[in-house]
């Protein structure tokens, strides 16, 4: 059980802890932002580094990457836009007064949330900031984006405010005030604010088409929201330490916690259906691929579970500190660690080993329907043959 993996390649180009990594949407990049000030960009096919953004004054928080355009924010109260093939930085945005914590990008729009208080909305290519949400008694933390045409019908769109119908777009927001927020982006107005948590709003998962919002606290619950009333649906309350990160796949949401494990539940019935151990420490991030979880710790492992029985199958070890962030592509397993190193890691023979043992799975499952079908027809058979021999 978990026997130990040893990674393909260690980049080593950062001189400070890597806080966030971001794979591109063609799957053809990686970007790295770091404890250094700096970003780099690495190729998915030969893992190298490409590209070595410079001008943050201060580390670099959180990044995002678009298939053209790479956005890093920082602690020296600003963000940046650079283009993927020069290098060149594009666009300054400028207007927060404190670290910013996370961006988010939708559409023309950037979002960001920082220790000011305030998410911001900026206008992608005018480097011109739109709308100020300001409202939150504390710095916030995490940020989500949808549009009401994704979770309102007709009828209901109809009852819209005018100002409103402009611009259907909603930000979504958690802080550390216990609170999570959603406003209108057009005015800047917040729809509701959604109370229930005790501690700090640390992630937030949202599923627009079943109008749910989920959110995971320092108060060690996760919490349901319908994002169109505002109404808690559920509470999740067992893990033992601050909920730290959320994945939804499947109508199934894992969530890793600083008590050293990550759970799944049935999002339908909030039944917590497996508990995945092992951890010495927080779990800092999770990713889920192919019926496998992967999960990074502050123990400087990543592990691979598989997702339905909850046994450990492999352990990933060479990192010295905290890892941060995990990507997969191409059964390529992503590591970036406050060690300031990136690892890859083949994880082809786990992916293959659990690509048969669904394929076998399946295959019992349809025998077993093949066996339930036959019987359910001789039953059937025999039914009508006593009915007729009883003259129904």
């Amino acid at each position: 059980m978990g026997n130990s993996g040893s990674a393909v390649k260690v980049c080593t180009d950062h001189q400070g802890g890597i806080n966030w990594l971001s794979l591109s949407p063609d799957g053809q990049r990686l970007l790295t932002g770091s404890e250094d000030g700096t970003a780099r960009l690495w190729s998915t096919a030969d893992s190298q580094c490409h590209g070595h953004f410079q001008g943050h004054e201060s580390y670099i928080t959180f990044c995002h990457l678009e298939n053209e355009a790479a956005f890093t924010c920082s602690a020296d109260h600003t963000i940046r836009k650079w283009d993927v093939m020069t290098g060149q930085c594009l666009a300054i945005y400028r207007g927060h007064t404190s670290i910013v914590n996370r961006i988010l990008v939708a559409k023309d729009y950037l979002f960001s949330g920082s220790y000011d208080r305030t998410a911001r909305c900026w206008s992608v290519d005018k480097e011109k900031q739109i709308q100020e949400f300001r409202g939150h008694r504390n710095c916030v933390l995490t940020l989500a984006h949808y549009s009401s045409r994704d979770v309102l019908e007709e009828e209901e769109e109809e009852e819209e405010e005018e100002e409103e119908k402009v611009s259907r777009d909603l930000l979504v927001t958690g802080s550390t005030d216990c609170t999570v927020k959603v406003w209108w982006v057009s005015s800047g107005r917040c729809y509701q604010t959604l109370l229930g948590h005790t501690g700090a709003v640390l992630c937030l998962i949202l599923d627009a088409p079943n109008r749910e919002l989920f959110s995971g606290s320092t108060d060690y619950t996760i919490r349901t929201w319908n994002i169109v009333t505002g109404e808690q649906l559920k509470v999740f309350k067992e893990h033992q330490g601050s909920v730290i990160c959320l994945e939804l796949v499947n109508r199934h949401l894992y969530s890793g916690s600083a008590d050293r494990t990550v759970k799944c539940w049935l999002v339908d019935t909030g039944e917590r259906i497996q508990t995945y151990k092992a951890h010495k420490h927080s779990v800092s991030t999770l990713k889920y691929h192919a019926g496998i979880l992967f999960t990074g710790s502050g123990d400087a492992c990543a592990r691979a579970f598989n997702s339905k029985s909850g046994v450990l199958q492999k352990i990933f070890r060479g990192h010295k500190f905290i890892i941060n962030c995990i990507q997969i592509h191409n059964e390529l397993l992503y590591t970036a660690s406050h060690d300031g190193t990136l690892r890859i890691w083949d994880i082809r023979g786990i992916c293959k080993r659990n690509k048969r043992r669904l394929k076998k799975e399946r295959s019992a499952q349809g025998r077993s329907f093949q066996k339930g079908s036959l019987s359910r027809l001789f039953n059937n058979k025999v039914g009508c043959m006593v009915q007729q021999e009883n003259g129904e």
